[in-house]
Parts: C-alpha cells; sequence; structure tokens
C-alpha cells in the first residue's frame, strides 16, 4: 500500500495528528477518535493497525497499555513527493512569518508607551 493509500483515509490521518505531539495510549486514541468520528472501537483499532503494518507507527507495550508513537522514516517519501510543490507555499509562509513578526513589534512598542 502506498503511503497516500495510508493517509487518504480521514481517521488515520486524524491518528497521526493526534500522535504528532508525542506517544499516546491506544485508549487514549480511541477515545478522541469515536467521539470526533462515531466509529467503534474495533474499527479504531482497525485503522492503528494499518498504521502500524505500514510503519507510520510504532508501538510498545506497557503493562495491559500499548503506546503508540509517530514512524517518521514512514512520512518521508510523503515529504520527498511534496518537495516540488513547497515553492507555492514557501514565499506566502515567509510573508506570513513577516507580519507576524511586524505585529509583534508593534503590540511591543505599544504596551512601552
Amino acid at each position: 500500500m502506498h503511503a497516500f493509500d495510508v493517509l487518504g483515509d480521514p481517521v488515520r490521518r486524524r491518528l497521526l495528528e493526534l500522535l504528532a505531539d508525542g506517544e499516546l495510549s491506544s485508549g487514549e486514541l480511541t477515545a478522541v477518535v469515536r467521539e470526533e468520528f462515531g466509529i467503534s472501537q474495533p474499527a479504531v483499532s482497525q485503522h492503528l493497525r494499518v498504521l502500524r503494518e505500514h510503519g507510520f507507527t510504532t508501538v510498545r507495550a506497557e503493562g495491559t497499555r500499548r503506546l503508540y508513537s509517530v514512524n517518521a522514516r514512514a512520512l518521508r517519501p510523503v515529504d520527498e513527493w511534496l518537495d516540488p510543490f513547497r515553492r507555492f507555499w514557501g514565499p506566502r509562509l515567509a510573508a506570513l512569518e513577516t507580519e507576524i513578526a511586524r505585529g509583534k513589534r508593534q503590540r511591543r512598542i505599544q504596551e512601552e508607551q
């Protein structure tokens, strides 16, 4: 299965988004995804299995808990595929960064007055 096939599912993308901030237990992941998508615990487990089997997540046992984390190596092909398109948003992100810095500077000046 190609990386985009795995990431094409919104539930799997959401699971990876949740894991982007760090390791979470299967129970924590299931609670969020069940609430947001209205799917069953076995369905969430299936999505976690797909992510694990295709290398997007790693899992380790801690007692009875299963802790999941992102395996960044699996995202490398996606990053490489996106590389030619970065030129479209790179200048806009740089301009946004400039505007944010300008706004922070203006607020700081106003606070000092």
